[in-house]
């Protein structure tokens, strides 16, 4: 999985946490992949975008991710315009991304597939309700999962809090834990 070291750039402060949770999927030969919350990156000029390395780019590199295991990466964003300027910085893995214009609860309750890897980072950790809003997440995405599934929480502390709690009380365990995202997977 060498693809994945072109995302080590200085301001990427959540590579580590994408380089292990990518490691962990392909040893488990994850290949469905669902995101909540595009990557958005930087509007220059009209039509030009670029990375926004500080938000770390999800969207890109779980594209990439599929793109090299022959899987499906279905992302999911309320805001049309923020899917637009993913897709254009996601192009060359159209062929394996899914992009879904809904809210992120919606959309998981009415998920159709087995999801072997979940991301969640849609509302902004800085909204009050934003904490609650991830828990509501993954309770509509809980019987999509198997034992074999990961799950990222994405803005540790301003929106992982009652998420946490949940799955660890839902027999999850964290495998693995940066400053900015906790990763779990369900224990037998």
């Amino acid at each position: 999985m060498k693809f994945i070291e072109q995302y080590n750039n200085e301001k990427n402060i959540r590579y580590s946490s994408y380089k292990f949770a990518l490691s962990e999927a392909y040893k488990r030969n994850h290949k469905i992949l669902v995101e909540t919350g595009v990557s958005r990156g930087k509007i220059k000029f009209l039509f030009f975008s670029k990375p926004n390395w500080k938000d770390g780019m999800s969207t890109l590199i779980f594209g990439n991710y599929a793109n090299y295991v022959n899987g499906e990466l279905f992302s999911c964003d309320i805001e049309k315009k923020n899917i637009d300027n993913a897709k254009l910085l996601t192009s060359k893995f159209s062929k394996n991304i899914n992009f879904i214009n809904d809210n992120s609860i919606n959309f998981l309750k009415n998920f159709k597939k087995r999801i072997d890897f979940l991301y969640l980072d849609s509302l902004d950790g800085q909204f009050d309700s934003a904490s609650t809003h991830q828990l509501n997440e993954i309770k509509a995405a809980e019987d999509k999962l198997n034992n074999n599934s990961l799950v990222l929480l994405d803005d540790k502390g301003s929106k992982t809090n009652l998420s946490i709690d949940y799955m660890l009380n839902k027999k999850f365990n964290i495998i693995n834990e940066t400053n900015e995202q906790v990763l779990l997977s369900y224990s037998l």
